[in-house]
């Protein structure tokens, strides 16, 4: 059995909106993630499985290796399709927020999401949410991810039985990807028992761990290698790193959607690193993804400098610079922490 974290005036009044509403539109961040795609399309699945005209919508493109997902080809991206999305913000009755807690989040969605007279619900488990843009909140930061909220809210509303297999399919992925192949954020017991019921609706956990993690291009192997050896910089009286990926490089090594990912982390395996930053040119802004171990709090980094915010451990966010004063500014903000880095 697991707990009953979600509050359970939260549960019935999802379910209230969920019962009443014909037709709902399920909106994940900008730049999804595993986690975002995952339990995006597991309420999908779960939509489907009740009788509810569900539309999946990404502010723009998911990565290449989760393309396979179950669903994933049937959901709009709102920066390829902006008129096919428009024409369900005309319909929609209920809007299902996940894996984000304000709307600036969901990039060229946010004024829709804001300006849209449908019932909102946000699942979520990023701190600090903004509470006056959603009819339910249901947010939950001490939870590993968003996708295991999304199974504990199936269950919580008596839909147990009806969470099928490319719906536990889903919220592995997510429940897989955010906790870094469950090696943090991973440390409750409830997790694997949440496992273990997904392993029971049919899942095989060891291919979707391939299909995820062993499905990258050799372009990507050999730009990860470039970046190590070339554009990695270590500072070791910060006990910090700092990767930087330029638009030069992204053109040289053909760069895909999602080829950067986990390359952030790489740095936190060296000894002595503690704090591991990733900045990823584009064309009129650069995107900054942070990391770190213990209790070196990157979400505030992100919050203060980079008009992003996370979790304490993971965090991500961008500015509108040149890369050249993206890196001038890191550089800068590093001495304001080095004692904390240090304790």
């Amino acid at each position: 059995m697991i707990s009953k974290i979600i509050a359970e005036e939260k549960v019935v009044k999802a379910k209230d909106l969920i019962y009443d509403a014909e037709n709902i539109a399920i909106i994940a961040h900008s730049n999804p993630d595993g986690d975002a795609v995952g339990s995006a399309l597991a309420l999908y699945h779960f939509f489907f499985s009740i009788d509810k005209k569900t539309t999946v919508i990404f502010p723009d493109r998911y990565p290449a290796f989760l393309e396979w997902m179950p669903g994933a080809n049937k959901s709009l991206i709102y920066t390829e399709q902006p008129e096919a999305v428009n024409a369900v913000f005309e319909k929609v009755e209920l809007i299902i927020c996940v894996d984000f807690n304000e709307p600036k989040r969901a990039g060229g969605l946010k004024d829709l999401i804001i300006n849209s007279k449908a019932k909102k619900i946000l699942i979520d488990h990023h701190p600090n949410p903004l509470l006056n843009n959603w009819d339910v909140v249901i947010s939950y930061p001490q939870l590993g991810s968003t996708s295991e909220m999304v199974f504990r809210l199936i269950c919580r509303m008596g839909y147990a039985s009806d969470l099928n297999k490319y719906c536990a399919e889903c919220i592995y992925t997510g429940m897989m990807t955010d906790t870094g192949k469950f090696t943090f954020n991973s440390n409750n017991p409830e997790i694997y028992y949440i496992i273990s019921e997904l392993i029971r609706k049919g899942i095989n956990k060891d291919e979707i761990y391939h299909k995820v993690y062993n499905n990258y291009s050799a372009n990507r192997m050999k730009l990860m290698g470039h970046l190590l050896a070339n554009k990695m910089y270590i500072f070791k009286e910060h006990k910090t790193s700092l990767m930087i990926l330029s638009l030069e490089d992204q053109e040289k090594y053909n760069f895909q959607i999602g080829d950067s990912e986990g390359f952030v982390n790489l740095p936190l395996s060296i000894d002595g690193v503690i704090f591991s930053a990733f900045l990823k040119e584009d064309k009129n802004r650069i995107k900054v993804s942070l990391r770190s171990q213990g209790l070196f709090p990157v979400n505030e980094i992100c919050e203060k400098y980079f008009n992003g915010g996370g979790h304490l451990n993971a965090a991500g966010g961008e500015v509108s610079l040149s890369l050249e004063d993206t890196v001038k500014l890191f550089n800068n903000i590093l001495p304001e922490y080095k004692d904390l880095l240090n304790k």
